[in-house]
């Protein structure tokens, strides 16, 4: 029997800012998937006829000087949407890049581009959710695959595409084994419901051991070492909460300033979505927006 071709195209953008309605490509870099197996590539600078943020510099160190020659939007989107096809499109937190795509794709050319997404990092949070980070970093660590020059499009790239195949042979086993448990649905949320009170009476029990040593420490206690080898101690941390109103210019100028400011999303959707402001600063708002999430949660409603 003939095996089916599956093609698949991994990418990644480098770009002059966050806002994929007013910041550009600066580089992109993607690879042509058959079955797994890696048979064409193509990158390309981008002049982006505008300026980049010295805090995006910081993570790509793409400058103006070294986009200056290279091709302008409207010159290299043709050739990047040739590469792309119709294929699916592989990146990690796709959103992102799919945006800028899109975004230079309705400038050049009118209209969308209508490539599948595939989101490796969802992926990657789906089969090791007990992970600490689910970046790019991770991910090819975890499935020994060498990166470097991380954060420009071609390294990051080769490097996805090499750990994509087996993050996705285990992604399909995964939603194998899950579709099999379909129809034993009502069961497995009686056991669900189990494994939930056994593991909060196990965490409350945690935090009461806790109670006690840090007790035990307050009063002079010495730090305890376990049969196994294991070390029980007491740390302090004392911690400063900041103006930023002060230290803004510092942290951009910095490229820390998005990592160092962590916005309350949600507190922003629901005042947008709430009647506290008028339609000129909700507008406002909405134009500062620079990608979109998904989260995807069950609930559980308990009985009166």
């Amino acid at each position: 029997m003939v095996r089916k071709k599956i093609i698949e195209i991994v990418l990644d953008t480098e770009t002059t800012g966050l806002d994929f309605k007013k910041e550009r490509m600066v580089e992109f870099a993607a690879v042509r998937l058959e079955n797994g197996k890696i048979k064409d590539e193509f990158q390309t600078l981008i002049n982006p006829e505008q300026h980049i943020r010295k805090s995006s510099i910081a993570i790509h160190g793409i400058t103006e000087e070294m986009v200056k020659d290279a091709p302008t939007e409207a010159e290299a989107m043709p050739k990047i949407l040739e590469f792309m096809g119709d294929y699916p499109m592989v990146a990690h937190n796709a959103i992102f890049d799919y945006s800028f795509i899109n975004e230079a794709s309705i400038r050049t050319t009118g209209c969308e581009i209508q490539n599948p997404r595939i989101d490796s990092q969802q992926m990657f949070k789906e089969i090791y959710p007990d992970l600490d980070s689910h970046g790019l970093d991770a991910l090819t660590k975890k499935f020994k695959v060498e990166l470097t020059n991380h954060h420009r499009a071609m390294a990051d790239t080769m490097g996805l595409a090499l750990a994509y195949p087996k993050l996705k042979k285990l992604y399909l086993q995964k939603y194998d084994w899950e579709s099999k448990q379909l129809e034993n649905i009502d069961y497995l949320f009686e056991r669900f419901l189990r494994i939930q009170q056994t593991v909060n009476t196990l965490q409350s029990e945690l935090q009461d051991l806790k109670s006690v040593f840090k007790l035990y420490f307050e009063q002079g206690g010495k730090p305890i070492i376990a049969q196994s080898g294991e070390t029980l101690v007491y740390n302090s941390k004392q911690s400063f909460g900041y103006n930023i109103d002060q230290i803004k210019d510092v942290l951009e100028e910095v490229g820390a300033f998005q990592k160092a400011v962590k916005v309350n999303t949600g507190f922003i959707d629901r005042l947008v979505g709430g009647g506290r402001l008028d339609k000129e600063k909700r507008e406002l708002i909405k134009d500062a927006r620079q990608e979109l999430s998904e989260t995807r949660n069950i609930q559980i409603i308990k009985c009166k």
